[in-house]
């Protein structure tokens, strides 16, 4: 089902190649006078936007807690001046800058969540330039990048055929599984995307043009439980979640494809003197290859049905564990073409500020963009971004501006 995905995607970027007039060319755009003085605008702007984008990081967004920092970038739309600003039913915020025509309608956006569980420390500490916090790269630094982008093209007021939409989306990191970008283009904008374009990550010459996918699962071996002397010989859920795990690590992945696997979570019992009656673990896995992920899946779940099997086994009859194996998320694998108008376009754009661009591949809220079959690219947001995901994240705003000047091009270029 998911390779007919794919070719039906092909075969919808060929039919809106006619709908559409082609995308205009960063090279030449660049050279208007309201796309100049929106570039000009882009560097003037830039070190207040980075000092905006300190309060947004100070702003806690954590896992399905994004309202806080909603609220913030929802006064910001309106600030800059885009219209029908509004947040949707599950926190998505959404405005747009219209156009002469309602389409192409190019859809621009960044996530609000961060990886981080509440309570985290997330004030900005500084390093000389250098800015260092949990969030402060991904995605903060693509917030601030799509409000950069609606400021300069307002104060130059850029004049474009077709409509850019703004939005900040919830949901894309861990177990939020996209759900932001899933109902913005399911139902908020329904059947009104004509390309998207995710800001994420710092380097504004990469091009995210796969979408890794992934499966993620919440397994919890179950059983009677007891004490660890008065019923020794009972099975145990854990030493079964311990067998599941080794297996796991011997299971053999293509290098390419690239597919990857993980158990990144564990957890269960009740005390050291205990059998424990519950043993839980987190498994990720992912791949740019459909079959080659579905592939990992089963040998996974495979692991985990005989390692059951293991441990009801060398207890005999004391006792029973069972495996509830459950679905926590899934990102679909997906591209776009290479020789699509938005990937050339966007290639186009990084040339014009004067880099090279690099197409590569990743997990981000483009992949639902990719699997529904819409023109699909993630960009970076400028300047340099570090050990993201982890507390000692930072971000070097050398030449971030240039991202903004990336962004600009970018959707001005297919909003023609």
């Amino acid at each position: 089902m998911r390779t007919l995905r794919l070719l039906l995607s092909s075969l919808i970027l060929s039919l809106l190649a006619t709908a559409f007039a082609a995308p205009g060319d960063p090279a030449v755009l660049k050279n208007d006078p309201t796309i100049k003085a929106a570039l000009a605008a882009a560097a003037k702007n830039e070190p207040e936007m980075i000092e905006l984008q300190v309060k947004l990081c100070e702003i806690p967004a954590p896992p399905f807690k994004e309202e806080k920092r909603a609220a913030a970038v929802k006064a910001l739309f309106e600030q800059y001046g885009l219209k029908n600003v509004f947040i949707d039913k599950i926190g998505n915020v959404v405005g747009t800058r219209p156009g002469a025509s309602a389409r192409p309608n190019v859809l621009i956006q960044a996530h609000l969540d961060t990886v981080f569980p509440e309570g985290t420390d997330v004030t900005v500490k500084r390093d000389v330039n250098v800015l260092k916090a949990p969030g402060i790269g991904d995605d903060t630094r693509g917030l601030a990048a799509l409000l950069a982008t609606i400021r300069a093209l307002q104060e130059a007021n850029v004049q474009t055929p077709g409509t850019i939409t703004f939005a900040a989306d919830v949901g894309e990191e861990g177990l939020g599984d996209l759900r932001g970008t899933k109902q913005l283009l399911k139902e908020t904008l329904k059947d009104q995307v004509d390309y998207f374009i995710s800001i994420d990550g710092s380097d504004p010459a990469q091009i995210v043009y796969a979408g890794v996918g992934s499966y993620r699962y919440h397994i919890t071996f179950k059983g009677p439980g007891g004490h660890s002397y008065g019923a020794f010989g009972l099975v145990n859920p854990i030493h079964a979640l311990g067998r599941a795990v080794a297996k796991i690590d011997e299971i053999q992945v293509p290098v390419n494809p690239k597919t990857t696997f993980n158990v990144g979570v564990i957890g269960g019992g009740t005390s050291i003197n205990s059998i424990p009656f519950e043993g839980w673990f987190d498994v990720d896995m992912r791949s740019t290859d459909a079959k080659s992920l579905a592939d990992t899946r089963d040998k996974i779940l495979a692991a985990v049905n005989e390692a059951v099997k293991e441990e009801n086994a060398r207890w005999k009859n004391n006792g029973t564990i069972t495996a509830d194996i459950q679905l926590v998320g899934d990102r679909p694998v997906g591209q776009t073409p290479p020789e699509s108008s938005i990937v050339v376009t966007a290639q186009g754009a990084v040339r014009a500020v004067g880099l090279r661009p690099l197409l590569t591949s990743s997990s981000t809220d483009s992949n639902a963009a990719m699997w529904m079959g819409i023109p699909a690219v993630t960009i970076g947001g400028g300047g340099i971004a570090k050990d993201s995901h982890s507390l000692s994240e930072s971000f070097d705003p050398k030449d971030s501006w240039k991202g903004v000047q990336y962004a600009i091009l970018l959707v001005s270029s297919l909003a023609q």
